[in-house]
């Protein structure tokens, strides 16, 4: 055989391997647990950290303050340093919509070593503390909610005796580049932290959503968070490994009616949003990076390139091999393209969608060497990010 043909064969075994032995992480039927409503419903306080948030909070703020929830519950959004008007905007939304009662608060500048919006989370967090409540909800300053998403996921807590519930938000797909890169971030992510694993007690693979996280008050203080994690550029997984680590039951899956409605029109909106923690998933490792680079490439280009080089050169061998790779690559992409209400044509482009993340985590380690580290809002951070715990 030749050489092509046998990548094409490793990429064949390496996707029958995925599609059986990764955890299912290709099914989208991962929803919320079953619910059970407590007889007396603990107190909630909902803390989203904001910073030049004006364009997306009137979508997104009245829905939390909508929220029909039978506790007390209220919310608290911190305004991290906005030029915009964020939160003289959140004020005036409070007053026009009613419900929940909303303060708004500024931590100041974060001090060194705060990464991303931590500083923010850990001033709601104490000023919820003084409330006294059960549950916090961790939600982002884009996330809509729908009207029982409280309600719901507080009976989901509370019926699987759960420490972290978290939902992966939709993302806004509209425009061409939102089609062919946003379902391919979550399948990728799927990929890498399979929901299934994640809600077992005793596993090892931990991870989170940061748009939508329900934690126990009680479980945070264990976990020493956000304190415990003010390093890191991936906050939402560090959450829950850090959960994890103290002892708490955690569970991660796909949000029903909880939308992002942050627009990504551009590719470059949607490659910053990639490359800005693409290295640090990687520990910051050259070893790792290559091992990527290549894993890609031999799992998502190359069966492609084997099916086409292998027919266009008669090497029945190659076709044979890059063809079936590439239709199961197809096949466990089709349900998160159903999910996200996509053509399923669309999954023949997964290939290509690849190819880009391949080259967003490439020059996600070049700005990381050109000493621009990561960056969120504006602020850029040099310090890399400690390394966690291996799966």
């Amino acid at each position: 055989m030749s050489a092509l043909a046998w990548i094409a064969a490793g990429s064949l075994a390496a996707w029958l391997w995925l599609l059986l032995g990764q955890g299912f992480f290709w099914r989208t039927d991962v929803r919320l647990p079953p619910r059970r409503e407590p007889a007396a419903w603990p107190s909630v306080c909902v803390v989203v950290p904001a910073r030049d948030e004006a364009d997306v909070l009137p979508e997104s703020l009245p829905s939390l303050l909508a929220q029909d929830y039978p506790g007390r519950a209220e919310v608290v959004l911190v305004d991290d340093g906005s030029t915009d008007g964020t939160g003289g905007l959140a004020r005036d939304l409070a007053g026009r919509h009613g419900g929940l009662p909303l303060t708004v608060a500024s931590p100041g500048e974060p001090p060194a070593g705060w990464t991303g919006k931590l500083w923010a989370v850990r001033h709601g967090i104490a000023l919820a503390r003084a409330r006294d409540p059960e549950y916090l909800l961790l939600t982002d300053a884009d996330i809509a909610h729908g009207p029982d998403s409280l309600r719901e996921l507080v009976a989901a807590a509370h019926g699987g005796g759960f420490d972290l519930v978290s939902l992966m938000a939709r993302l806004r797909v509209a425009g061409a580049w939102e089609r062919l890169v946003v379902p391919a971030f979550v399948y990728f992510f799927a990929q890498l932290y399979p929901f299934r694993r994640i809600g077992r007690r005793g596993a090892r693979t931990s991870a989170a959503a940061g748009g939508c996280v329900l934690l126990r008050a009680d479980a945070a203080e264990r976990a020493g968070v956000p304190d415990a994690i003010r390093h890191a550029v991936i906050d939402d997984v560090a959450l829950a490994r850090a959960v994890r680590r103290s002892g708490g039951h955690i569970w991660l899956g796909l949000a029903e009616r909880v939308d992002s409605v942050r627009p990504y029109p551009r590719l470059a909106d949607l490659w910053r949003m990639v490359s800005r923690s693409a290295y640090a998933q990687l520990r910051h490792s050259p070893p790792l990076l290559l091992g990527t680079v290549a894993g890609l490439a031999l799992v998502y280009l190359a069966p492609p390139l084997a099916l086409v080089m292998g027919l266009a050169a008669g090497d029945v061998p190659c076709a044979v091999a890059g063809g079936p790779a590439w239709l199961v690559m197809t096949v466990t992409y089709l349900p998160m393209l159903r999910y996200y209400r996509q053509p399923p044509w669309l999954a023949l482009t997964l290939p290509l969608t690849a190819f880009l993340y391949l080259l967003m985590t490439v020059d996600s380690a070049v700005l990381h060497y050109r000493g621009r580290g990561a960056a969120w809002k504006g602020r850029t951070y040099a310090r890399p990010e400690p390394a966690p715990e291996q799966r």
